[in-house]
C-alpha cells in the first residue's frame, strides 16, 4: 500500500484514501491500531528482512532454530543434570529443559534484538513517516519462525521418549494443551512488552547495550528454564514467582508433559504484570521515539 504525506489544516477536510494526516500535539501514549493495520505491507517486508538477513549467508541457515536450543539443552543436561544433579521434578532431564528453552528461546531474542531497534533502523526512522511500533512488532513477528521449528523439534523428542522410553508412562499432553494459543499471545505480548521498554533504555542510555547480555541471564536463572521452583529456597521462591515468565515456562511444561507448578494465580498475576510492561512500554517507547534522532 503506498501512501503520501499530507498535512492537513483541519480534520473537516476531505483527504484521498492514499492520503496519510500528521497532526501534532499528539499524545506520546496515543497508539492508532488502525493505522499499524494499514502498514501490514511494511510489516511483512521487515518480517521477510529480518527472517532472510539473519541466515542469508550461513551454511545451515535455518536449521541454526534447532541446533541452538539443543546445544543449550546438551549444556543443562551435563552441568545441571549429572553433574549438579539439581532435580527436574521427575521428569526425563532432555525434555525438562528442552521444554523451557521453547518459550524462553523467544522471550531471549526479542530481548537480544531490541537493544539495536533504534541504532539498526536510524536510517529508516529518520527518512520517513510509519508508525514508530512496526519495527519491534515485526522483530517479535519473525521471530515466531524460530519458534514454531523449536516447537516442532519437541514433539519430535516428546514423541520418542513417549514411544520407546521408559519415561513415557511419566509424561502425557493434558488438555490444556489446546490453550496454546492463548498462552502464544501472551507470550509474544510480554516479549513485545519488555524489547520496548528495552529498545528505549539503550536509545537513551547506551550503558543498557552492555548490561543485556547481563540481564538476559539472571532472568534465565530466575525462570524455571533450569531450576525448578522446588529447587529455589522456600525464602527466595517469591523471586521466580512475581517473573512473568515464570507462570508461562511451568504451564507449557504442565500442558505438554504433565507436570508443572502452575495456578490460576500466577497465570493472573503473570497477565497483570505483562499488561502493566505493554502499556508503560508503548508510552515510553512512543516518548522515545519522537526525540531519538537527537541522540543516536
Amino acid at each position: 500500500m503506498s501512501h503520501s504525506l499530507g498535512i492537513a489544516a483541519s480534520p473537516e477536510e476531505s483527504l484521498s484514501p492514499h492520503e496519510t494526516v500528521v497532526q501534532a500535539g499528539q499524545p506520546w501514549f496515543h497508539v492508532d491500531w488502525g493505522e499499524l493495520w494499514d502498514y501490514r505491507d511494511l510489516i511483512y517486508l521487515l518480517v521477510r528482512r529480518d527472517f532472510v538477513s539473519k541466515y542469508k549467508q550461513t551454511v545451515l541457515g535455518p536449521v541454526w532454530f534447532i541446533l541452538q536450543p539443543l546445544l543449550m539443552t546438551a549444556v543443562f543436561t551435563v552441568i545441571f543434570g549429572v553433574v549438579a544433579n539439581i532435580s527436574t521434578d521427575g521428569l526425563p532431564k532432555t525434555l525438562f529443559y528442552f521444554s523451557g528453552m521453547v518459550m524462553w528461546s523467544y522471550f531471549a531474542q526479542n530481548l537480544n534484538t531490541a537493544t539495536t531497534i533504534f541504532t539498526t533502523n536510524a536510517y529508516l526512522f529518520t527518512k520517513v513517516y510509519f508508525p514508530r511500533l512496526v519495527v519491534p512488532l515485526a522483530t517479535a513477528l519473525s521471530n515466531l519462525f524460530s519458534f514454531a521449528i523449536q516447537f516442532v523439534t519437541f514433539l519430535a523428542f516428546y514423541a520418542w521418549f513417549k514411544l520407546f522410553t521408559a519415561a513415557g508412562a511419566e509424561i502425557m499432553i493434558r488438555p490444556a494443551a489446546l490453550l496454546l494459543p492463548l498462552e502464544l499471545i501472551h507470550l509474544i505480548v510480554l516479549s513485545l512488552a519488555v524489547s520496548l521498554w528495552m529498545s528505549a533504555l539503550t536509545a537513551k542510555y547506551r550503558d543498557f547495550t552492555h548490561l543485556m547480555a547481563f540481564i538476559a541471564q539472571i532472568w534465565l536463572y530466575v525462570t524455571p528454564v533450569v531450576i525448578p521452583i522446588s529447587s529455589f529456597p522456600k525464602a527466595w521462591r517469591w523471586v521466580p514467582a512475581v517473573n512473568p515468565m515464570t507462570a508461562l515456562v511451568e504451564w507449557f511444561r504442565y500442558a505438554f508433559l504433565g507436570r508443572g507448578t502452575v495456578t490460576l494465580q500466577s497465570i493472573g498475576l503473570s497477565v497483570a504484570i505483562t499488561v502493566v510492561l505493554f502499556v508503560s512500554g508503548v508510552a515510553f517507547y512512543q516518548r522515545t521515539a519522537r526525540t531519538f534522532a537527537d541522540t543516536v
